[in-house]
């Protein structure tokens, strides 16, 4: 059965995240659905990652078997008819070797945190980003991130549901920036890792809002970080803002794109 990744992208918010739901919509459902279309089922997808209720992504990777020999762009094509009016879009299509998986072939991980700094309701980024209503210092909060790089147990910035054998996890990268947003004054936080434990994105964007707003000090990272206490964390921020934005492979099966 050739197999074939798929580089995916989609909008979170009608989905009760990428993992099928018996009784609720998924990104997985909907691509099981649309592969189900073009060849007899059942159809089991697996991801790079997945990716929780109104979280999105710009590079989701996900791998399927299947019974013809598709050309990948004709086969992204398809999906993508049958995925509609779905907010999901097969990208890219490649076909990889029988042993390679979206998930345990991944080398990196990098996600994107919008952060909307604004009195004003958002309207056409409504759904796509966090938004606060003050200003934030954003080398404060550069400051606090940098607190978090290296390898650490990050037992205070992981849910208490999460299913990861080890807290211990290499933190690579954790770079904030201000930009002009096309609705405003934007930060954006991009995260970089091998892998990551349940929440600690939007526990890290949480806790850093709160440097920037000045209720804490980049030294009290450091402390929430050794406390390896789940109480010592800030607030965990909402999922809309956050984009699983890119995973990285030793041999990239989506060199042009």
């Amino acid at each position: 059965m050739p197999r074939y990744a798929l580089k995916v992208e989609y909008q979170g918010a009608p989905f009760a995240g990428w993992q099928r739901q018996k009784a609720q919509p998924s990104v997985q459902g909907a691509i099981e659905a649309a592969l189900a279309r073009l060849e007899p089922g059942p159809h089991t997808i697996a991801a790079a990652g997945r990716t929780d209720a109104g979280v999105h992504a710009l590079g989701q990777v996900a791998h399927c078997d299947l019974q013809k020999d598709w050309d990948p762009f004709r086969l992204s094509e398809a999906l993508n008819y049958h995925l509609k009016p779905a907010p999901v879009a097969i990208v890219a299509a490649a076909r990889v070797a029988d042993d390679w998986h979206a998930r345990f072939s991944a080398v990196e991980r990098q996600y994107l945190f919008r952060l909307l700094t604004r009195r004003a309701p958002a309207t056409h980024d409504r759904g796509q980003v966090w938004q606060v209503p003050h200003r934030l210092n954003v080398e404060a909060m550069q400051a606090g991130a940098d607190m978090l790089l290296g390898r650490h147990d990050f037992t205070t910035f992981r849910s208490t549901i999460c299913q990861a054998a080890s807290p211990v996890k290499t933190l690579d990268e954790l770079r904030v920036e201000e930009v002009a947003g096309f609705c405003g004054p934007e930060i954006r936080f991009h995260v970089r890792a091998r892998s990551f434990l349940h929440n600690q994105v939007r526990s890290f964007v949480g806790t850093l809002e709160r440097v920037g707003a000045g209720a804490w000090t980049p030294q009290d990272v450091r402390a929430a970080l050794t406390a390896r206490n789940r109480a010592a964390c800030g607030p965990v921020c909402p999922p809309q803002g956050l984009y699983l934005a890119r995973v990285g492979y030793p041999d990239d099966p989506f060199p042009a794109v």
